[in-house]
């Protein structure tokens, strides 16, 4: 569950409510309406700007809108912080970081949309505090602080955790090479690959680890291609593992990458059984990308949709560009 998925609750139980019952009038054959229309003007700003997930330029109209219509700047603030959670840009909200103590102490528990007591409040501005040390690199005040969030709102833990795997991901890379003399079964080849043939000339190396058998897996995978495709452009080999070898896995694995095209981007291929490359880059969940270099040393490990990924490709391929992905 996401940070915002804790304190949202009390706030968005109208948005679900009213989005709920547009829902079901579209199913009914009846027109599409603003499911804020009813309700009073300064009430419907505040929802809608909760509820935007556009892009900044949407956002910032809504937030403008809610600023017009009398809404506080505190609830302006916390859907400002929301709308970075889900978007998962930590350094926007590190650059809240001002905002937030400035208004430490000043904080008014009726003006709040989605904190129901002072701590959760207190929390957030810790948890803000640590993903700005941990931009840093600054390990201690990175612990300092996550504890303290933790000790003030316990019941958003499993929101701060993330962050913490983070930073024990990233320690644990840096004692990681990859040896790029390993030979993969490949899917769509008969005969093997070894990985050095795929480095020829090339400036890094982005594995994706993924299943024909996980459904994000499946419905990523028109984003995984327009990404493949910019970055192969740069001049970085794209290697596709999955871990499984049954039959009926590699029969789905063909069916997924047939549907990228005659040529799926990259290289396609199945872990070995031993000394995996799953284990010694520690995927425990796909789809998971990471990002080695000439000399296989690790540059990024996580989610693909992480922002760090792009951060690390920027230092690696600067003329890369990070390309608009579907229903993004």
């Amino acid at each position: 569950m996401t940070f915002s998925g804790f304190i949202k609750t009390l706030a968005l139980v109208t948005i679900a409510a009213t989005a709920f019952a547009a829902e079901d009038d579209h199913d009914h054959g009846k027109p599409e309406e603003d499911p804020y229309a009813k309700l009073p003007p300064k009430r419907a700003a505040l929802e809608r700007m909760l509820s935007e997930r556009g892009d900044s330029a949407a956002f910032d109209a809504a937030a403008k809108k809610a600023r017009e219509a009398g809404v506080a700047d505190q609830a302006i603030i916390e859907a400002t912080f929301l709308y970075h959670v889900d978007r998962r840009d930590d350094e926007k909200l590190a650059a809240m970081l001002p905002e937030f103590i400035k208004r430490k102490d000043s904080f008014k528990i009726e003006e709040s949309e989605i904190f129901a007591v002072r701590e959760d409040w207190l929390a957030v501005i810790e948890y803000v505090e640590a993903i700005s040390a941990l931009r840093k690199d600054d390990k201690d005040g990175f612990k300092k602080h996550i504890t303290e969030a933790f000790w003030l709102s316990p019941r958003q833990g499993s929101a701060f955790a993330p962050h913490i795997d983070r930073l024990r991901m990233d320690e644990a890379m840096r004692a990681v090479t990859v040896d790029f003399a390993g030979k993969f079964t490949s899917i769509l080849a008969a005969e093997p690959v070894v990985l050095s043939s795929l480095m020829t000339r090339k400036k890094g190396m982005l594995f994706h680890f993924w299943s024909p058998w996980s459904r994000e897996c499946e419905d990523s995978m028109p984003d995984f291609k327009v990404t493949a495709l910019e970055l192969q452009k740069h001049g970085i080999a794209i290697v596709s593992i999955m871990a499984d070898a049954e039959p009926d896995a590699v029969k789905d694995a063909k069916r997924i990458s047939a549907t990228l095209g005659e040529k799926p981007p990259g290289a396609w291929l199945i872990d070995r059984e031993q000394d995996t490359l799953s284990r010694l880059l520690r995927i425990q969940s796909v789809p998971a990308m990471v990002l080695v270099s000439p000399e296989g040393k690790v540059l990024f490990n996580g989610h693909p949709s992480e922002d760090h990924l792009w951060e690390a490709l920027s230092k690696l391929v600067p003329a890369a560009k990070r390309p608009a992905l579907e229903g993004k």
